[in-house]
């Protein structure tokens, strides 16, 4: 029994069959734990009954790296897919996590922009392999999560993920500057709802690398809760050495250490987009 099966009591998905929600991870400052939260929150989604999907759209392939997908066996990747190569589905790779795949990258995906050009559907291209993703697939894929991770900027990777998303996660960092930026990444998120993807949502802020013995970060916890009010999750990755070294060991923090302050606050983060999921539900 792995640590996961642990954890995990049955299905308590709140997404329909079929219809998963899609949530790109998207922050264009580096640095601010935005791959370490998709590959800790997908790995406490799937603990906890979810069947997730994590897309790496970064050409450095640290979420693959981060869940033991070895570089040198990645033969068809998300590059594959978005040029059009490949299905989605063949680039889909099982993980050792129970209920967690993922589309792993390569840095192939640096080219991608001069690759496609002023292709008409190149901002689609994810949306629509995502949508194909159960085409003559049997049996179907049965996502309830896709976790698309973007690159630390704003190019066409990351509007291909906002295209394709129900809603953004925006990692920040509790350190000086954290707010720099998200203006910018905000208003980048009007502009593809007002051109591209009129659905795009803001589904919530979640603060990483937080201090409590730390004045600084507590400044600017009160700062981003003052500035986004709701938005901002109550759950807060702390700064944890855990987390840290999970990585190097290609495993995410939840199987390196289910012990630690760092795994403990992520399946709080994952409770949490749940029942953000549910209150959505609810509402529409």
């Amino acid at each position: 029994m792995t640590v996961i099966d642990q954890i995990y009591q049955g299905d308590k998905s709140v997404a329909p069959p079929g219809h998963p929600r899609i949530i790109a991870l998207a922050n264009q400052k580096g640095g601010v734990g935005k791959t370490t939260t998709a590959i800790n929150l997908g790995t406490a989604l799937a603990a906890i009954g979810e069947r997730v999907l994590i897309v790496d759209l970064d050409p450095q392939g640290n979420a693959s790296t981060g869940l033991g997908i070895d570089r040198r066996n990645r033969n068809c990747s998300t590059y594959d897919v978005l040029i059009g190569e490949a299905p989605l589905r063949d680039a889909v790779v099982p993980t050792a996590v129970p209920r967690l795949h993922i589309a792993p990258s390569t840095m192939d995906l640096s080219g991608l922009e001069l690759e496609l050009g002023n292709t008409r559907d190149r901002a689609y291209r994810l949306r629509d392999a995502i949508a194909a993703l159960n085409n003559n697939v049997e049996p179907p894929l049965d996502y309830t999560y896709v976790l698309i991770d973007c690159p630390p900027s704003l190019n066409l990777l990351t509007v291909n993920a906002m295209a394709a998303s129900d809603a953004i996660l925006v990692p920040l960092q509790c350190e000086f500057f954290a707010l720099e930026g998200l203006s910018q990444l905000l208003q980048t998120v009007e502009q593809v709802r007002s051109t591209l993807n009129p659905n795009l949502s803001i589904h919530g802020i979640v603060l990483t690398m937080f201090d409590s013995r730390n004045n600084l970060s507590n400044q600017v916890v009160a700062d981003v809760r003052q500035f986004m009010g709701k938005k901002v999750y109550d759950t807060m990755i702390p700064r944890n050495v855990r987390i840290s070294e999970a990585p190097s060991y290609g495993k995410p923090v939840l199987v390196y250490d289910l012990k630690c302050v760092g795994s403990e606050a992520y399946l709080k983060l994952a409770t949490e987009v749940i029942q953000r999921e549910r209150e959505l539900r609810t509402t529409h």
